[in-house]
């Protein structure tokens, strides 16, 4: 049933501005807003469901404040008064219509006032339909004496409240029995709702059926009404049919839903449907717009159970030309226990991703109980086998009629990589794109005018300190336009430099290939949206930088976008094991050294995604700059092994063989990707607040525990990368003397077995108790092994493995033994000269490794500083190495450095040269170049007991970059910073230590 509202006018008012909120039930709404007037004319209609005849239609007043509006005050306004009108008296009147009628809006209890009444309301209501119409406002308006208020006490035509609510109760009472004697009452079919359909701001009242063009103008006008819906998850009884078919989604759409779907007809033959009633799509209005219809039909009887009537409220929750999701309610009141239950379907239509004309359709269902029943497992079951069977019917009807794209053809990776190549927007419209701005288009309409103002004029006479060839401004005004010129003009300059720069380079991984033999990850950088910006006054330069099993590729940078165009394709490393999971970031380019912040991060899962999921995909970006401007990037992931197919074929043969053939379907029972392989399993209990016996699952990936209870399944799994550390605890009273294998996560993972941890630390692990193994010193040592082999190289894994054999606990540790020599000299600039007030042997104390250079690098910024002792390479040249890491306070990436330094005395023992070669590790672009530098050393010639220290900086670059000379400048100006303020800390140490 449904109340239609219509707001007219309003008189009296207390407040110039003002606006109306409406609701009945669960149900409200809003008027607009209208400034200036005491008398508001709105002329506003609004439709509001109804389910029981108690309830009361709330019209609420509300004085619009402008200066109350903030974040925490949404609704900006000041509460005035209301008027309260029971549905029933509505009913009770002629034809259920109530004329427009003048109601008295009366103020709160808690505002202290003679006069309750603070103005008057213009109402008229139906339970009918649209009778009331804007043609018949306009009359009422002007015969408005004719009309009573059943709520103000001052007109003399109006009945006593107790009088009115005594007959309006009469009518009800006999308008109730007239419905139930006739059978009227039609709102047992729209008592549902769902929880994701969301009402609309009219409905449609034609009568006749609307044809397939009326279908979709009605698309067409609620996707202009819902533009920025976001795409719904999937229900959570599963997945029913994942396709994706060589049709448009617009075409598919209309053969699923529009009226008289011949599709349709064919599959209510092909399942042996009759009885079906289809009934007009129409709007409604309860404060969001949505699309709605409802469909009747019989369902064929089975062995089971008889031909049965069912009920599907269709509604259309988005609808963008691209993208449609369609909710549907289905009840069958005539089965066993069909009141006690409804079952939804959600119906998703996405565009394939691969061709141009291709749609994915993804249909999700659960089941809701209104009341508890023992047979709840049993329905479940029966729903699932029930839908099961009618969509392998759906789905073959539909690829007979559409073409299905395979997930071999979606995850083509050649075909999808080459269409990256034509993807590329032209010059010419970049540089349109670019420099279509205030900046240039003034600096050329400035240039021109002074070009024009030069040939217009004549030349002018020396005056004041001008000469032949020199002339120079004759007043601060031109002085100044002058300037404004200049500045203009090196703007325009270095855009120019950045767009050239930006399209004749590329970044340095794009295009790299992949080295050896085994599983390759490629991954297609396309696109980025809504990036944020740290500065509000600047754009950033993003660029992206991939992680995976501890290698990192990065992504060429765009500069000046928030909607960067990348197109890169990055290739990781063959590895002998499948990865588990990327790591995404998006970082502001500002060279190594600046204080940048992250734009946002991401970590891809490949084994919540299935192979068509991950060959198109947007991965949205967290952190709060990102979440507040809903960042996100556009990747295409491949993962396959160029051993080819085969090869997989006999490894996982092999492998097999070695480990037995196991009964549990791994994929199919934690919903993983079809090629994870069990390795081998344990009968355990998990250790929560009561044991629960279960089997604890390996395999190349993951670790996962599977219990089945009475029907009741427990399932989660983590990454083995997910593990931080695994302790062994001893027997206990209540592990009943077992010992106990706790699996101790990173902070942050493995969120989503949350509900199987027995405790969440204050660090924020997670930590996962297992007990009672049938044998603890097997499952022990192959669950060590595996964590410990999974976090290692490939080339470190027989060592360790070897170790493991041998039960060794000893802790073993990753070394870098690469050194760096000098092999030749970068072009060196000398950025430093100071002369100190300390000897020479003083200041050399700063490279000997000693108490000195340790406190000094320490206050410097350098964390774990550690040296070697000095050795002679030859008779005047000896060499060490340095190594730490630099704090945040230096470097936002807290790099480690890695140093050479030689050292040789200079002529005559004068004094002391030092080179170093320095590299930069976990900074973008680290492995481009070695910062070198040379100290030289040598007593003052002009005071007794003082040195003089020249230092010269310089970059070598090992790789061509585009972005050298930023790269360049800012070391050398972080470097020299530094340097002064390291000489600065040493003089005053020696000092302090001289007195």
């Amino acid at each position: 049933m449904r109340l239609f509202v219509y707001l007219l006018e309003g008189r009296g008012w207390a407040a110039k501005d003002s606006y109306v909120k409406l609701q009945v039930g669960k149900y409200k709404s809003k008027s607009r807003l209208l400034k200036n007037t005491e008398n508001p004319l709105w002329n506003e209609e609004f439709v509001f469901r109804v389910n029981d005849l108690e309830d009361e239609l709330v019209v609420s007043v509300y004085k619009y404040d402008d200066h109350e509006h903030g974040f925490f005050n949404v609704s900006a306004g000041e509460f005035v008064g209301r008027v309260k009108i029971p549905v029933w008296s509505v009913a009770a009147e002629e034809n259920q219509n109530l004329p427009p009628t003048w109601f008295s809006v009366e103020r709160p209890k808690n505002v202290k006032s003679t006069d309750k009444d603070c103005g008057k309301l213009l109402l008229a209501l139906s339970l009918r339909g649209r009778e009331y119409t804007s043609t018949e406002s306009n009359n009422s308006l002007q015969s408005e004496g004719k009309y009573t208020s059943s709520r103000d006490a001052h007109v003399p035509d109006a009945p006593s409240k107790k009088t009115l609510e005594g007959k309006h109760l009469m009518k009800a009472l006999a308008g109730r029995l007239e419905k139930l004697l006739n059978k009227k009452d039609e709102t047992s079919r729209n008592d549902s709702s769902s929880e994701l359909s969301t009402p609309s701001d009219y409905e449609d009242c034609g009568v006749e059926p609307p044809t397939s063009s009326s279908f979709e103008e009605s698309i067409e006008l609620f996707q202009s009404k819902n533009e920025n819906r976001e795409m719904p998850e999937n229900l959570q009884g599963g997945i029913l049919l994942d396709q994706t078919y060589e049709v448009s989604p617009k075409d598919l759409n209309m053969v699923l839903f529009a009226p008289n779907s011949e599709f349709k007809r064919n599959l209510a033959e092909l399942q042996g449907t009759t009885d079906i009633q289809e009934n007009p799509w129409k709007w409604e209005s309860e404060g969001v717009s949505c699309l709605r219809r409802v469909v009747t039909y019989t369902k064929a009887a089975t062995k089971l159970v008889k031909a049965v009537k069912a009920t599907e409220e269709q509604t259309y929750i988005k609808a963008d030309g691209n993208g449609f999701v369609v909710l549907v309610n289905v009840s069958t009141p005539d089965v066993p226990y069909g009141n006690t239950f409804k079952i939804e379907l959600l119906y998703k239509i996405m565009p394939g991703g691969v061709l141009e004309e291709s749609a994915r359709l993804v249909v999700s269902w659960t089941i809701n109980f209104s009341q508890n029943t023992m047979m709840k497992g049993m329905i479940e079951s029966g729903a699932r086998q029930g839908l099961k069977e009618n969509f392998d019917q759906f789905s073959s009807l539909l690829s007979q009629k559409f073409k299905v794209i395979k997930a071999a053809d979606v995850s083509d990776k050649d075909h999808m990589l080459a269409t990256l190549e034509t993807e590329h927007q032209s010059d010419s419209k970049l540089a349109v794109q670019y420099f279509w701005n205030f900046t240039v288009v003034s600096t050329v309409f400035i240039l021109l005018y002074f070009i024009v103002h030069i040939f217009l004029c004549e030349p002018s006479k020396l005056q004041g300190l001008e000469f032949d060839g020199l002339d120079l401004p004759d007043s601060f005004g031109e002085l100044i336009t002058c300037g404004i010129l200049v500045l203009q003009l090196e703007r325009v300059y270095y855009m120019i430099s950045h767009f050239v720069e930006a399209r004749l380079r590329r970044g340095s991984d794009h295009g790299v290939k992949a080295q050896g033999d085994g599983w390759v990850l490629t991954v297609a950088l396309i696109e980025g949206a809504n990036l944020a910006s740290i500065n509000s006054t600047e754009i950033p330069d993003p660029y992206v930088v991939f992680t995976c099993n501890g290698k990192t590729r990065t992504s060429s940078v765009k500069l000046q976008t928030l909607d960067p165009q990348w197109n890169d394709v990055l290739e990781f490393d063959a590895v002998e094991d499948p990865p588990s999971v990327l790591d995404v970031e998006v970082f502001d380019f500002e060279g190594p050294f600046d204080q940048a912040s992250s734009l946002g991060h991401a970590e891809i899962n490949f084994l919540k995604h299935t192979a068509a999921e991950l060959a198109d995909l947007w991965v949205p970006l967290g952190g709060k700059l990102a979440q507040s401007s809903q960042s996100k990037l556009h990747l295409r992931i491949f993962l396959d092994n160029n051993n080819g197919v085969e090869t997989i074929r006999d490894y996982l043969a092999s492998l097999e063989k070695e480990v037995g053939k196991k009964e549990f379907n791994l994929p199919k029972n934690f919903g993983l990707p079809p090629e994870e392989f069990l390795i081998s399993d344990f009968s355990c209990s998990l250790k929560r607040k009561m044991p629960l016996q279960g089997r604890l699952f390996l395999s190349a990936r993951i670790v996962g525990f599977y219990a089945n209870l009475f029907g009741h399944k427990t399932r989660f799994f983590f990454l083995w990368e997910d593990i931080e550390d695994i302790q062994v605890l001893p027997p206990s009273l209540v592990t009943v003397g077992s010992p106990s294998l706790v699996i101790i996560l990173h902070k942050g993972r493995g969120l989503d077995s949350r509900h199987g941890a027995k405790i969440l630390d204050e660090h924020g692990r997670l930590h996962f108790c297992f007990h009672s193994f049938v044998s603890f010193n097997d499952a022990s040592r192959t669950i060590m092994a595996l964590w410990r082999t999974r976090t290692l190289e490939p080339d470190q894994k027989a060592e360790i493995a070897e170790d493991q054999l041998d039960d060794d606990d000893k802790p073993f540790l990753l070394e870098d033994t690469g050194s760096y020599l000098v092999v030749e000299d970068a072009k060196m600039t000398k950025v430093y000269t100071v002369e100190l007030p300390v000897n020479l042997k003083s200041l050399m104390k700063m490279f000997n490794g000693g108490e000195l250079e340790h406190k000094v690098m320490s206050k410097s910024g350098c964390l774990n500083y550690v040296t070697t002792t000095w050795e002679h390479v030859t008779s005047d040249v000896q060499e060490r190495r340095v190594s730490y890491k630099f704090s945040r306070r230096i470097s936002i990436f807290g790099g480690e450095v890695t140093c050479t330094q030689q050292k040789s005395p200079l002529p005559n023992n004068s004094g002391w040269v030092v080179n170093e070669i320095m590299t930069l590790h976990n900074v973008p672009f680290g492995d481009h170049f070695r910062v070198q530098f040379r100290y030289q050393i040598e007593k003052s010639s002009f005071t007794h007991n003082c040195c003089k220290c020249d230092i010269y900086i310089g970059v070598m670059w090992l790789r061509s970059n585009k972005f050298e000379s930023r790269i360049t400048r800012n070391i050398i100006g972080k470097f020299t910073n530094r340097l002064e303020e390291i000489l600065q800390l040493v003089e005053r140490e020696i000092l302090l230590a001289s007195q």
